[in-house]
């Protein structure tokens, strides 16, 4: 069910670890960010929409992950935008035979079969120099860094003041850094400090899996992604509450040793 989060703004959340998809209103209908995960959801997400009497104009992905450029025919053929970066990826991937089985492994078991993957990645790259969405709706800043993925990108609603944060500010996953790239600790603190740039502005982050959050929120999760990279890159023990052993997402432990041995190998940590 489509819950309204701000003027304007709309979320849809998956059962699939708290992903959101998002619903930007505009003059002659809608931007549709990151939809997900399964069949069944996106009919229901589709049936939402057409009840509240609008239809998709236009999609946008934040980073070529498999979860956040799904597609599905309901929402109509419209472009589907992504960063320069970010279409490159989903491109190369694309032109392999093979990308199902490459995709694959990623998928949770428990909904694989229910993943459609037919329209999946078709994302259309905005110039390198994009710092907008190109439609007709709110102004919408493109804000692309590469803390998480290549050509990952929040998106600033200016007139609501809604951060949409893909996979980063989540209130219950800790930072995932993108360990392919040079230097994936600087990059994530650069992005962080590109969030503190517009703190300000910022009355309630979305973030790509998770709780939506207010401006408090926005700036304690800001605060915390910081600390928890900061101890990667000082080789301390994170003190995150995310990493609970006990907890539902008892996983995120191990998630959390992968990135210290990850870093450990690039030499980017002494732990």
């Amino acid at each position: 069910m489509l819950k309204r989060v701000a003027d304007g703004v709309l979320v849809h959340e998956s059962e699939f670890i708290q992903s959101n998809s998002v619903v930007v209103e505009g003059s002659a209908g809608v931007l549709l960010i990151d939809p997900g995960i399964t069949v069944e959801e996106m009919a229901h997400l589709a049936s939402d929409l057409r009840e509240l009497g609008q239809s998709v104009v236009a999609g946008f992905s934040t980073h070529p992950d498999w979860d956040h450029v799904l597609w599905r025919a309901e929402f109509g053929d419209v472009p589907r935008y992504g960063t320069a970066s970010c279409a490159a990826s989903l491109q190369d991937l694309l032109s392999n035979a093979d990308w199902r089985e490459r995709v694959a492994p990623g998928l949770p078991p428990e909904y694989a079969d229910d993943i459609p993957m037919d329209l999946l990645g078709l994302v259309t790259g905005l110039p390198a120099d994009a710092t907008r969405i190109p439609w007709d709706g709110p102004d919408i800043r493109i804000l692309e860094h590469r803390a998480h993925a290549p050509g990952h990108a929040a998106l600033l609603i200016e007139e609501s003041g809604v951060l949409v944060a893909g996979d980063m500010l989540s209130d219950i996953l800790m930072p995932f850094l993108d360990l392919e790239a040079a230097d994936p600790i600087q990059d994530y603190l650069a992005a962080l400090g590109l969030f503190g740039d517009v703190a300000d502005e910022v009355l309630a982050v979305i973030p790509g899996h998770g709780s939506v959050g207010d401006a408090e929120q926005f700036r304690a999760r800001l605060a915390l992604d910081r600390a928890y990279v900061e101890a990667l890159r000082d080789g301390r023990a994170p003190d995150d509450p995310r990493i609970d052993p006990s907890g539902e997402l008892y996983w995120l432990v191990d998630v959390h040793e992968w990135q210290v041995q990850r870093l450990a190998e690039k030499g980017e940590s002494t732990r």
